[in-house]
Protein backbone atom coordinates (compact mmCIF):
# COMPACT_ATOMS: atom_id res chain seq x y z
CA UNK A 1 0.00 0.00 0.00
CA UNK A 2 1.39 3.35 -1.08
CA UNK A 3 1.55 5.99 1.41
CA UNK A 4 0.39 9.55 0.40
CA UNK A 5 1.54 11.47 3.67
CA UNK A 6 4.03 10.04 6.08
CA UNK A 7 3.83 13.18 7.99
CA UNK A 8 0.02 12.47 9.56
CA UNK A 9 1.22 8.63 9.68
CA UNK A 10 3.95 9.33 11.93
CA UNK A 11 1.74 12.38 13.72
CA UNK A 12 -0.84 9.25 14.32
CA UNK A 13 1.84 6.49 15.48
CA UNK A 14 2.84 9.28 18.04
CA UNK A 15 -0.07 9.80 19.44
CA UNK A 16 -1.82 6.33 19.50
CA UNK A 17 2.11 5.28 20.97
CA UNK A 18 1.77 8.34 23.79
CA UNK A 19 -2.35 7.72 24.91
CA UNK A 20 -1.23 3.86 25.08
CA UNK A 21 1.52 5.19 27.36
CA UNK A 22 4.07 3.10 25.00
CA UNK A 23 7.89 4.16 26.06
CA UNK A 24 8.87 3.47 22.05
CA UNK A 25 7.25 4.23 18.92
CA UNK A 26 8.77 3.66 15.66
CA UNK A 27 8.27 5.49 12.61
CA UNK A 28 9.29 5.50 8.99
CA UNK A 29 13.02 7.49 8.65
CA UNK A 30 13.31 10.56 6.26
CA UNK A 31 14.72 13.57 6.03
CA UNK A 32 11.34 15.41 7.33
CA UNK A 33 10.48 12.72 9.87
CA UNK A 34 13.78 13.62 11.27
CA UNK A 35 13.44 17.31 11.21
CA UNK A 36 9.95 17.27 12.86
CA UNK A 37 11.40 15.09 15.29
CA UNK A 38 14.29 17.50 15.84
CA UNK A 39 11.97 20.43 16.92
CA UNK A 40 9.23 18.35 19.33
CA UNK A 41 12.85 17.20 21.18
CA UNK A 42 13.61 20.71 21.17
CA UNK A 43 10.39 21.55 21.85
CA UNK A 44 10.49 18.50 24.94
CA UNK A 45 7.54 17.08 23.48
CA UNK A 46 9.49 13.46 23.56
CA UNK A 47 12.71 13.07 25.36
CA UNK A 48 15.06 11.25 22.21
CA UNK A 49 15.10 9.86 18.60
CA UNK A 50 16.79 7.64 17.11
CA UNK A 51 17.88 6.61 13.34
CA UNK A 52 17.74 2.60 12.94
CA UNK A 53 19.58 1.56 9.76
CA UNK A 54 17.70 -1.03 7.54
CA UNK A 55 18.24 -2.25 3.90
CA UNK A 56 15.73 0.37 2.89
CA UNK A 57 14.83 4.34 4.23
CA UNK A 58 15.64 3.42 7.94
CA UNK A 59 13.03 3.82 11.11
CA UNK A 60 13.24 6.28 13.45
CA UNK A 61 12.98 4.61 16.91
CA UNK A 62 10.78 7.47 19.18
CA UNK A 63 11.45 7.59 22.87
CA UNK A 64 8.02 9.21 24.81
CA UNK A 65 8.19 11.70 27.89
CA UNK A 66 5.95 11.43 30.70
CA UNK A 67 5.43 13.57 33.42
CA UNK A 68 6.36 11.63 37.27
CA UNK A 69 2.94 10.85 37.62
CA UNK A 70 2.05 9.40 34.14
CA UNK A 71 0.73 12.36 32.11
CA UNK A 72 2.25 12.34 29.11
CA UNK A 73 4.25 15.21 27.62
CA UNK A 74 2.22 15.58 24.63
CA UNK A 75 -1.67 16.15 25.00
CA UNK A 76 -2.45 16.15 21.04
CA UNK A 77 -1.15 16.68 17.73
CA UNK A 78 -2.97 17.86 14.38
CA UNK A 79 -2.01 17.77 11.17
CA UNK A 80 -3.15 20.89 9.49
CA UNK A 81 -1.37 20.98 5.69
CA UNK A 82 -1.79 18.09 3.45
CA UNK A 83 -1.50 16.92 0.09
CA UNK A 84 -4.73 17.72 -0.75
CA UNK A 85 -5.06 20.81 1.27
CA UNK A 86 -1.65 23.17 1.32
CA UNK A 87 -2.31 25.55 4.45
CA UNK A 88 0.55 28.47 3.88
CA UNK A 89 0.62 31.55 6.20
CA UNK A 90 2.71 34.81 6.25
CA UNK A 91 4.91 35.73 9.57
CA UNK A 92 2.29 38.13 10.81
CA UNK A 93 -0.28 35.37 10.56
CA UNK A 94 1.36 32.28 12.41
CA UNK A 95 -0.73 30.84 14.54
CA UNK A 96 -0.33 30.35 18.56
CA UNK A 97 -1.37 27.10 19.52
CA UNK A 98 -3.21 26.79 22.79
CA UNK A 99 -2.07 30.49 23.41
CA UNK A 100 1.37 29.78 23.48
CA UNK A 101 1.22 26.67 25.25
CA UNK A 102 1.72 24.38 22.10
CA UNK A 103 3.91 25.33 19.10
CA UNK A 104 2.78 25.03 14.68
CA UNK A 105 5.96 23.51 12.77
CA UNK A 106 6.24 25.40 9.71
CA UNK A 107 8.32 24.49 6.91
CA UNK A 108 10.30 27.68 5.51
CA UNK A 109 12.60 28.20 2.81
CA UNK A 110 15.12 28.14 5.62
CA UNK A 111 13.81 24.90 6.77
CA UNK A 112 11.98 23.23 9.21
CA UNK A 113 10.96 26.30 12.62
CA UNK A 114 8.80 26.53 15.24
CA UNK A 115 6.59 28.84 14.71
CA UNK A 116 7.70 31.21 17.87
CA UNK A 117 11.30 31.36 15.66
CA UNK A 118 9.53 31.64 12.65
CA UNK A 119 7.86 34.92 13.57
CA UNK A 120 11.23 36.04 15.15
CA UNK A 121 12.52 35.62 11.61
CA UNK A 122 9.49 37.23 10.10
CA UNK A 123 9.77 33.87 7.98
CA UNK A 124 6.52 32.68 6.74
CA UNK A 125 5.71 29.34 5.17
CA UNK A 126 3.58 25.82 4.90
CA UNK A 127 1.68 25.23 8.95
CA UNK A 128 2.96 21.15 9.10
CA UNK A 129 1.22 20.50 12.45
CA UNK A 130 0.25 21.75 15.95
CA UNK A 131 1.29 19.84 19.47
CA UNK A 132 0.39 20.87 22.46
Amino acid sequence: MAVTDSVADMLTIIRNGSRAKKEIVEVKGSKLAEGVLGIFKKEYFISNFKLMKDNKQGILRVYLKYAKDGAPAILGIKRISRPGLRIYKKADELPKVYGGLGIAIISTSKGLMADNEARDKKMGGEVLCYIW
